[in-house]
């Protein structure tokens, strides 16, 4: 009797240890990782398969041939294809969205989800050396007389050239924030894949963009500051300042314990006119410029309402000049008196990712409090509750604003990890996705208007490229952002 006591009261007692290990484990899993119920998948997963639908649909439906030729648009319920191809700038919305798609996947690998990972990096990681090979049919070689120097440049021309390298890229025939928004795509291919290659194409294009800064000096000895919207053009945009700032933080970021050192071309503040140059370490070199660019766009293009305006007009000279100094010649500084709206998503997403990495990178609250105004301000700018439909946000989407919203969104994400009031901006985002997905997805293809859905004349659906690649970048950000939040 008493060895069945004895048995009975060890059985009892594991039971009851095993009900405290699943209770106190049951509490764990619900405060920290939530688990999905059986057969579904949770909503970073989710978006992360979407994305790669999406753009999968929009590489078969827009790309042609080995050259990857891009058709500007193409329309779902015809099958057809536009002759028109599309820039580089709405080719490189491409290479976004495989860029995201990469970082999501990593990102699931990294929170115990390796089989997505597994499955998919190397075919987007082969996707996006196939892109970037092919960015060439864009690229060409110039000589531009800039600021502090006359030197052969080979960058990438707004337009297709017929071959590699034999694109049309002087004067207006390049964009300084084209160059940006690739330096921005690879820097993230490069973290993610490690490929050199990457790092050394967006410092050169860095090197690039930096050399268009407006270092001439005013009366009082100050920079005018500022670059154009490229050589060929003395306005100067917040789409072609802006979108440097983060790039450059990473930059400094990855060279920060290094001693790598880069030539620093400037102009004299005493007699406002001899060029100088002096070796920099790259990390202060890159951070410095971060930090002269935002300032420069906060000082001549926000808003009293807390926004950003366009750009700033009406320059003194109209167009490209030049002047000799000691007998070189080199560009005529402008003065652009005349700031032009209306505002836009992009021009004030790019400062707020802008203000949170240099934020981090500085630990500077001033950056912090420029994000968290910009946050606010911008979400009741730009979102309007139930214009469209009860219950959900809308945003302008004319134009090109499609994609614009897009980099606003993304800099929500990017402010979040310093301040959690942006989760219901971020969150409206998705709602619009999953509604439009949910509603009027049709083969592959989301509708430009995705609160509205299709136009009931099938020939008049040309959907452009770079909505569809831009609504799969941000369903990955939001797959990331689901997982790290």
């Amino acid at each position: 009797m008493t060895k069945f006591r004895t048995i009975t009261f060890k059985i009892t007692t594991c039971i009851l240890v095993f009900l405290i290990i699943v209770s106190a484990c049951s509490d764990t899993v619900s405060e920290e990782s939530p688990v999905n119920p059986p057969g579904e998948v949770s909503l970073a997963e989710k978006n992360l398969l979407r994305a790669m639908e999406l753009t999968d649909k929009a590489v078969s439906s827009h790309f042609t041939g080995e050259g990857m030729a891009m058709a500007r648009y193409y329309n779902p319920y015809t099958g057809v294809r536009s002759e028109e191809k599309g820039s580089i700038w709405m080719y490189t919305s491409a290479i976004e969205a495989v860029t995201a798609i990469l970082r999501a996947l990593e990102t699931q690998k990294e929170h115990g989800n390796p089989a997505l990972y597994d499955q998919h990096f190397n075919k987007y990681s082969e996707l996006l050396d196939k892109l970037y090979d092919n960015a060439d049919y864009y690229m060409g070689t110039f000589q531009l007389v800039s600021y502090t120097q006359t030197r052969d440049w080979s960058v990438y021309g707004v337009n297709r050239g017929g071959s590699k390298g034999s694109a049309q890229v002087a004067a207006i025939d390049n964009v300084y924030d084209d160059q940006m928004w690739l330096i921005r795509e690879l820097l993230e291919a490069y973290k993610v894949t490690g490929q050199a290659e990457y790092l050394e194409k967006a410092e050169y294009l860095t090197e690039y963009v930096l050399d268009g800064w407006d270092c001439t000096r005013d009366e009082n000895g100050a920079e005018r500051g500022g670059i154009p919207w490229g050589p060929g053009y003395v306005t100067k945009h917040a789409c072609s300042n802006g979108p440097m700032v983060s790039p450059l933080v990473w930059l400094h970021e990855l060279y920060k314990d290094k001693s790598d050192e880069v030539a620093y071309r400037y102009i004299d503040e005493t007699d406002k006119q001899t060029r100088q140059t002096r070796q920099l370490k790259k990390s202060d070199y890159y951070l410095d410029f971060a930090k002269k660019i935002y300032a420069w766009q906060k000082n001549e293009l926000l808003r009293a309402d807390g926004v950003y305006d366009d750009m700033r007009g009406g320059c003194t000279p109209g167009t490209p000049q030049t002047e000799t100094v000691n007998g070189f010649v080199y560009r005529r500084g402008s003065t652009c008196p005349d700031r032009v709206g209306p505002p836009i998503t992009y021009n004030s997403g790019t400062m707020l990712s802008g203000g949170a990495d240099l934020y981090r990178a500085t630990g500077e609250n001033v950056y912090l409090e420029d994000a968290k105004n910009l946050s606010d301000a911008g979400f009741q700018y730009f979102a309007k509750l139930g214009q469209t439909r009860p219950g959900y946000y809308t945003y302008d989407i004319s134009g090109f604003r499609n994609w614009f919203n897009g980099v606003l969104m993304r800099g929500y994400v990017d402010v979040y990890p310093a301040y959690g009031g942006v989760a219901d901006y971020i969150d409206s985002f998705q709602k619009n996705l999953d509604y439009g997905y949910d509603n009027f997805l049709y083969e592959g293809v989301l509708p430009t208007n995705l609160l509205v859905g299709w136009n009931l004349d099938k020939g008049k659906n040309n959907t452009e490229g770079m909505f569809s690649f831009a609504f799969a970048a941000e369903y990955a950000v939001l797959a990331r952002y689901e997982l790290e939040k």
